[in-house]
């Protein structure tokens, strides 16, 4: 049984809305997701240790001011990553736990922090070189049956890993990067398994994560090209470069679902408007060849 939750066609990422970005506050943070919400992009991604294990309770704080906003939304976080801060002096080094007891405990905290009683999504954040999938799966399934997780996935999860995860639990979503910069989701499998067992993919840092525009780096030269077609390609459907950019994505049969870590609501209105555009396969192939360098074999 797959996916059926319905999440939005662009996702709000935001892991720099508060203390690793912007700092916002409550108010700010309220006044976002509801422009959010009225532009129809109703799904928020998190995880645990943003914000230095900040960014959930931030977030809920402005949940708590208008408690009705959460039957409007869906909210995604993730878990599994024991970060090294002072705000969880328990944590010795940066380290991974995919343990059964850390998962359930991760989610009982997020719970609380959002002022929420289910999780739309939980992802384990990264591969645990210790992680055990039947230990994983049995989290997952106490989870599932007291409620407080409707849906699963993995984030950064190589094939392999996700085909041994799928030996004890049935993942819905992997949450990777993804972008016309980073294309090796598109040949070393990732993207076929999404397809293979109709798993959605999302993909962060779905704009290059600001790499694109960099100056004197070793990649200027490909990045030049990239945003040359993307330039004489937005001509063509009146749209921004960038919007061209997720258009690429979009493309892809597996049904990308770009993640936005933008704090600007223009920019998040501009993403969801980009899924409108639908760029022909020729035009495709001219954005894969200026990021490759060369044509396809």
């Amino acid at each position: 049984m797959k996916a059926t939750i319905k999440l939005s066609p662009v996702i709000a990422g935001c892991m720099k809305w508060g203390q690793w970005g912007e700092k916002f506050t409550t108010q700010q943070h309220l006044r976002l997701i509801e422009e959010c919400l009225d532009y129809k992009i109703t799904t928020f991604d998190h995880a645990d240790i943003y914000g230095d294990y900040t960014a959930e309770q931030e977030f809920g704080n402005a949940l708590k001011e208008n408690s009705s906003l959460r039957r409007q939304m869906q909210i995604i976080t993730k878990c599994g990553i024991r970060r090294f801060t002072p705000n969880k002096p328990e944590n010795k080094i940066h380290s991974y736990d995919t343990s059964k007891e850390y998962i359930i405990n991760a989610v009982e905290k997020s719970l609380q922090n959002f002022n929420t009683d289910y999780l739309d999504v939980l992802l384990i954040h990264r591969p645990d070189p210790l992680m055990n999938p039947h230990e994983i799966a049995e989290a997952f399934i106490i989870l599932k049956q007291q409620g407080k997780v409707l849906h699963f996935g993995v984030s950064n999860f190589t094939p392999s890993q996700m085909d041994m995860m799928m030996t004890a639990f049935d993942i819905e979503f992997n949450q990777v990067e993804i972008s016309v910069i980073k294309l090796e989701p598109f040949h070393d499998g990732t993207l076929d398994k999404c397809i293979q067992h109709k798993i959605r993919p999302m993909a962060w840092g779905a704009l290059g994560s600001g790499k694109l525009h960099i100056e004197d780096d070793e990649n200027e030269i490909r990045n030049k090209r990239i945003l040359a077609v993307a330039n004489l390609l937005g001509e063509k459907y009146n749209a921004a470069p960038d919007q061209i950019l997720l258009a690429f994505l979009l493309k892809h049969p597996s049904g990308i679902i770009p993640v936005m870590g933008t704090t600007k609501i223009e920019r998040l209105k501009s993403a969801y408007d980009a899924t409108r555009i639908s760029i022909e396969r020729e035009e495709w192939f001219m954005l894969w060849r200026a990021s490759m360098g060369h044509e396809v074999p």
